[in-house]
Protein backbone atom coordinates (compact mmCIF):
# COMPACT_ATOMS: atom_id res chain seq x y z
CA UNK A 1 0.00 0.00 0.00
CA UNK A 2 2.80 2.46 0.93
CA UNK A 3 4.71 1.48 -2.48
CA UNK A 4 1.61 2.38 -4.28
CA UNK A 5 0.80 5.66 -2.49
CA UNK A 6 4.47 6.52 -3.37
CA UNK A 7 3.86 5.87 -6.68
CA UNK A 8 1.08 7.57 -7.67
CA UNK A 9 2.58 10.74 -5.66
CA UNK A 10 5.86 10.09 -7.87
CA UNK A 11 3.70 10.45 -11.05
CA UNK A 12 1.65 13.31 -9.49
CA UNK A 13 4.77 15.04 -9.39
CA UNK A 14 6.47 13.97 -12.43
CA UNK A 15 8.96 11.89 -11.33
CA UNK A 16 8.27 9.02 -13.19
CA UNK A 17 9.24 8.78 -16.55
CA UNK A 18 6.57 8.23 -19.44
CA UNK A 19 5.43 5.18 -20.65
CA UNK A 20 7.40 3.98 -23.84
CA UNK A 21 4.59 2.74 -26.25
CA UNK A 22 4.02 1.25 -29.08
CA UNK A 23 1.99 1.89 -32.34
CA UNK A 24 0.77 -0.69 -34.69
CA UNK A 25 -1.12 0.62 -37.26
CA UNK A 26 -2.89 -2.18 -39.47
CA UNK A 27 -4.67 -1.43 -42.28
CA UNK A 28 -7.53 -3.96 -43.74
CA UNK A 29 -8.04 -4.34 -47.33
CA UNK A 30 -8.72 -1.39 -48.34
CA UNK A 31 -5.93 1.04 -48.41
CA UNK A 32 -8.01 4.22 -46.97
CA UNK A 33 -8.46 2.16 -43.69
CA UNK A 34 -5.85 2.16 -40.65
CA UNK A 35 -6.34 1.32 -37.27
CA UNK A 36 -3.91 2.23 -34.52
CA UNK A 37 -3.23 0.25 -31.60
CA UNK A 38 -1.02 1.40 -28.66
CA UNK A 39 0.40 -1.34 -25.88
CA UNK A 40 2.11 0.89 -23.10
CA UNK A 41 5.35 -0.72 -20.93
CA UNK A 42 6.90 1.20 -18.42
CA UNK A 43 10.50 0.69 -18.42
CA UNK A 44 12.09 2.93 -15.28
CA UNK A 45 15.67 3.62 -15.79
CA UNK A 46 17.96 3.80 -12.77
CA UNK A 47 20.07 6.91 -11.59
CA UNK A 48 21.87 7.68 -8.93
CA UNK A 49 19.96 8.21 -5.73
CA UNK A 50 19.68 12.07 -4.13
CA UNK A 51 20.56 12.77 -0.73
CA UNK A 52 17.95 14.12 1.47
CA UNK A 53 17.38 14.98 4.83
CA UNK A 54 13.67 14.52 6.00
CA UNK A 55 14.37 15.70 9.56
CA UNK A 56 15.33 19.28 7.91
CA UNK A 57 12.97 19.33 5.45
CA UNK A 58 10.27 19.23 8.42
CA UNK A 59 12.01 21.58 10.79
CA UNK A 60 11.70 23.87 7.67
CA UNK A 61 8.05 23.51 6.98
CA UNK A 62 7.52 24.30 10.96
CA UNK A 63 9.14 28.24 10.52
CA UNK A 64 7.02 30.74 9.19
CA UNK A 65 8.74 31.47 6.00
CA UNK A 66 8.19 27.74 5.02
CA UNK A 67 5.12 27.36 5.52
CA UNK A 68 2.66 24.93 3.45
CA UNK A 69 -0.83 23.35 3.40
CA UNK A 70 -0.22 20.04 5.20
CA UNK A 71 -1.52 18.38 2.09
CA UNK A 72 1.71 19.65 0.23
CA UNK A 73 3.77 18.86 3.69
CA UNK A 74 2.80 15.26 3.29
CA UNK A 75 3.66 15.09 -0.87
CA UNK A 76 6.99 16.28 0.05
CA UNK A 77 8.08 14.23 2.18
CA UNK A 78 7.21 11.13 0.85
CA UNK A 79 8.44 12.35 -2.83
CA UNK A 80 11.62 12.84 -0.84
CA UNK A 81 11.86 9.61 0.25
CA UNK A 82 10.62 7.98 -2.65
CA UNK A 83 13.65 9.56 -4.75
CA UNK A 84 16.09 8.84 -2.18
CA UNK A 85 15.17 4.79 -1.66
CA UNK A 86 14.27 4.31 -5.49
CA UNK A 87 16.49 6.32 -7.08
CA UNK A 88 14.25 7.20 -9.94
CA UNK A 89 15.31 10.32 -12.06
CA UNK A 90 13.66 14.47 -11.76
CA UNK A 91 13.82 14.41 -15.45
CA UNK A 92 14.59 11.71 -18.66
CA UNK A 93 17.99 12.67 -20.17
CA UNK A 94 17.09 11.83 -23.21
CA UNK A 95 13.99 10.79 -25.20
CA UNK A 96 11.75 7.95 -24.82
CA UNK A 97 10.74 6.43 -28.17
CA UNK A 98 7.80 4.72 -29.61
CA UNK A 99 7.62 1.91 -32.35
CA UNK A 100 5.53 2.47 -35.18
CA UNK A 101 4.13 -0.72 -36.87
CA UNK A 102 2.77 -0.75 -40.19
CA UNK A 103 0.99 -4.35 -41.33
CA UNK A 104 -0.39 -3.29 -43.93
CA UNK A 105 2.55 -1.31 -46.02
CA UNK A 106 5.32 -3.84 -44.01
CA UNK A 107 7.72 -1.60 -41.99
CA UNK A 108 8.40 -0.24 -38.78
CA UNK A 109 10.40 2.24 -37.02
CA UNK A 110 11.60 4.06 -33.61
CA UNK A 111 11.08 7.74 -33.18
CA UNK A 112 11.11 10.23 -30.44
CA UNK A 113 8.10 10.24 -28.61
CA UNK A 114 7.31 14.05 -28.42
CA UNK A 115 6.89 13.76 -32.15
CA UNK A 116 3.34 14.14 -34.07
CA UNK A 117 2.13 13.01 -36.51
CA UNK A 118 0.75 14.99 -39.76
CA UNK A 119 -1.71 13.48 -41.81
CA UNK A 120 -1.98 14.73 -45.36
CA UNK A 121 1.74 15.61 -46.02
CA UNK A 122 2.00 13.15 -49.45
CA UNK A 123 4.24 9.89 -47.47
CA UNK A 124 2.97 7.16 -46.51
CA UNK A 125 3.74 8.24 -42.81
CA UNK A 126 4.98 11.51 -41.66
CA UNK A 127 6.39 12.12 -38.03
CA UNK A 128 7.51 15.73 -36.87
CA UNK A 129 9.59 17.59 -33.86
CA UNK A 130 6.72 19.81 -32.30
CA UNK A 131 9.48 22.94 -31.53
CA UNK A 132 11.63 22.15 -34.60
CA UNK A 133 9.73 22.28 -37.51
CA UNK A 134 12.25 21.67 -39.73
CA UNK A 135 13.07 18.44 -37.95
CA UNK A 136 11.06 15.78 -39.28
CA UNK A 137 10.61 11.66 -40.37
CA UNK A 138 8.57 10.12 -43.06
CA UNK A 139 8.28 6.84 -45.05
CA UNK A 140 8.29 6.54 -48.88
CA UNK A 141 7.13 3.28 -50.89
CA UNK A 142 7.75 2.33 -54.65
CA UNK A 143 4.58 1.79 -56.07
CA UNK A 144 3.85 -2.30 -55.90
CA UNK A 145 2.45 -1.98 -59.69
CA UNK A 146 5.60 -0.28 -61.46
CA UNK A 147 8.40 -1.83 -59.08
CA UNK A 148 9.81 -5.19 -59.09
CA UNK A 149 12.93 -4.51 -56.41
CA UNK A 150 14.64 -7.93 -55.55
CA UNK A 151 17.25 -6.41 -53.03
CA UNK A 152 18.64 -2.59 -52.56
CA UNK A 153 21.66 -3.93 -54.45
CA UNK A 154 19.05 -2.98 -57.61
CA UNK A 155 20.42 0.42 -56.94
CA UNK A 156 23.90 -0.47 -57.48
CA UNK A 157 26.02 0.02 -54.53
CA UNK A 158 26.13 2.76 -51.94
CA UNK A 159 27.82 5.26 -53.76
CA UNK A 160 25.63 5.11 -57.06
CA UNK A 161 22.30 4.36 -54.29
CA UNK A 162 23.44 7.80 -52.50
CA UNK A 163 23.66 10.05 -56.03
CA UNK A 164 19.83 8.45 -56.57
CA UNK A 165 19.15 9.31 -53.47
CA UNK A 166 20.52 13.27 -53.86
CA UNK A 167 19.08 13.73 -57.11
CA UNK A 168 15.58 13.03 -56.10
CA UNK A 169 16.10 15.45 -53.32
CA UNK A 170 16.87 18.30 -55.26
CA UNK A 171 13.92 17.19 -58.02
CA UNK A 172 11.51 18.03 -55.46
CA UNK A 173 12.93 21.08 -53.87
CA UNK A 174 13.45 22.80 -57.66
CA UNK A 175 11.64 26.28 -57.69
CA UNK A 176 10.96 28.69 -60.15
CA UNK A 177 11.54 31.20 -58.19
CA UNK A 178 14.28 33.53 -59.71
CA UNK A 179 17.67 34.16 -57.79
CA UNK A 180 17.22 30.33 -55.98
CA UNK A 181 20.55 28.55 -55.90
CA UNK A 182 21.13 24.91 -54.60
CA UNK A 183 24.27 23.53 -53.03
CA UNK A 184 24.42 20.07 -52.47
CA UNK A 185 26.53 17.20 -51.31
CA UNK A 186 26.71 13.64 -50.48
CA UNK A 187 28.49 13.34 -47.04
CA UNK A 188 27.92 9.38 -46.67
CA UNK A 189 26.93 6.21 -47.82
CA UNK A 190 27.16 2.79 -46.31
CA UNK A 191 25.55 -0.41 -46.02
CA UNK A 192 24.77 -2.68 -43.38
CA UNK A 193 23.03 -6.28 -42.33
CA UNK A 194 20.76 -5.87 -39.84
CA UNK A 195 19.30 -8.56 -37.11
CA UNK A 196 16.46 -9.00 -39.50
CA UNK A 197 19.17 -10.37 -41.70
CA UNK A 198 18.13 -7.86 -44.68
CA UNK A 199 20.95 -5.74 -46.11
CA UNK A 200 19.91 -1.85 -45.92
CA UNK A 201 21.65 1.17 -47.59
CA UNK A 202 22.65 4.53 -45.47
CA UNK A 203 22.99 7.78 -47.24
CA UNK A 204 23.43 11.14 -45.89
CA UNK A 205 23.28 14.73 -47.83
CA UNK A 206 23.48 18.16 -47.20
CA UNK A 207 21.71 20.76 -49.05
CA UNK A 208 21.91 24.60 -48.68
CA UNK A 209 19.39 26.90 -50.39
CA UNK A 210 20.30 30.63 -51.50
CA UNK A 211 17.95 32.84 -52.34
CA UNK A 212 18.39 36.58 -53.67
CA UNK A 213 16.69 39.30 -51.27
CA UNK A 214 15.29 41.35 -54.42
CA UNK A 215 15.08 39.02 -57.33
CA UNK A 216 13.89 41.79 -59.38
CA UNK A 217 16.40 44.39 -58.57
CA UNK A 218 18.26 45.93 -62.03
CA UNK A 219 21.23 46.69 -60.30
CA UNK A 220 23.50 43.31 -59.31
CA UNK A 221 24.08 44.77 -55.75
CA UNK A 222 20.92 45.53 -55.18
CA UNK A 223 20.48 41.52 -55.19
CA UNK A 224 22.13 40.39 -52.32
CA UNK A 225 22.03 36.54 -52.11
CA UNK A 226 21.11 35.35 -48.65
CA UNK A 227 21.29 31.56 -46.99
CA UNK A 228 17.56 30.44 -46.56
CA UNK A 229 17.87 26.72 -45.49
CA UNK A 230 20.55 24.66 -44.44
CA UNK A 231 19.55 21.03 -43.79
CA UNK A 232 21.19 17.30 -43.29
CA UNK A 233 19.02 14.45 -44.46
CA UNK A 234 19.51 11.01 -43.80
CA UNK A 235 18.03 8.37 -46.05
CA UNK A 236 17.90 4.40 -45.11
CA UNK A 237 16.95 2.28 -47.95
CA UNK A 238 15.40 -1.52 -47.81
CA UNK A 239 13.77 -3.87 -50.07
CA UNK A 240 11.11 -5.95 -49.23
CA UNK A 241 7.94 -7.14 -51.48
CA UNK A 242 9.54 -6.45 -54.29
CA UNK A 243 9.32 -2.68 -53.13
CA UNK A 244 11.80 0.05 -52.45
CA UNK A 245 11.15 1.26 -48.74
CA UNK A 246 12.75 4.64 -47.40
CA UNK A 247 13.04 6.45 -44.67
CA UNK A 248 13.87 10.25 -44.44
CA UNK A 249 14.94 12.31 -42.12
CA UNK A 250 15.28 16.36 -42.07
CA UNK A 251 17.18 18.04 -39.87
CA UNK A 252 18.62 21.84 -39.78
CA UNK A 253 22.51 21.31 -39.59
CA UNK A 254 22.52 23.40 -36.58
CA UNK A 255 20.50 21.29 -34.66
CA UNK A 256 22.07 17.83 -36.57
CA UNK A 257 25.19 17.83 -33.67
CA UNK A 258 22.52 18.04 -30.70
CA UNK A 259 20.46 15.43 -32.00
CA UNK A 260 22.60 13.09 -33.79
CA UNK A 261 22.73 10.45 -31.34
CA UNK A 262 19.14 10.12 -31.18
CA UNK A 263 18.66 10.40 -35.19
CA UNK A 264 20.81 7.67 -35.43
CA UNK A 265 18.75 5.40 -33.30
CA UNK A 266 16.05 6.17 -35.31
CA UNK A 267 17.94 4.75 -38.39
CA UNK A 268 19.26 1.63 -37.51
CA UNK A 269 15.68 0.90 -35.75
CA UNK A 270 14.26 1.14 -39.50
CA UNK A 271 12.91 -2.56 -40.52
CA UNK A 272 11.22 -4.10 -43.55
CA UNK A 273 8.72 -6.60 -43.16
CA UNK A 274 6.94 -9.69 -45.44
CA UNK A 275 3.46 -8.54 -46.17
CA UNK A 276 1.13 -11.53 -45.14
CA UNK A 277 -0.89 -13.04 -48.18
Amino acid sequence: MANAIMMMLGLGLGLVPPPISRITSSHSHDPQTRRLRCSLSQKPSPSSSHQYSRSHLIAAMETKAFAVPRRKAISLILSSYFISEVGLPLAQSSPVFREYVDTFDGYSFNYPRNWIQVRGAGADIFFRDPIVLDENLSVEISSPSSSRYKSVEDLGPPQEAGKKVLKQYLTEFMSTRLGVRRESNILSTSSRIADDGKLYYQVEVNIKSYANNNELAVMPQDRVVRLEWDRRYLSVLGVENNQLYELRLQVPENVFSQEENDLRKVMDSFRVNKIAA
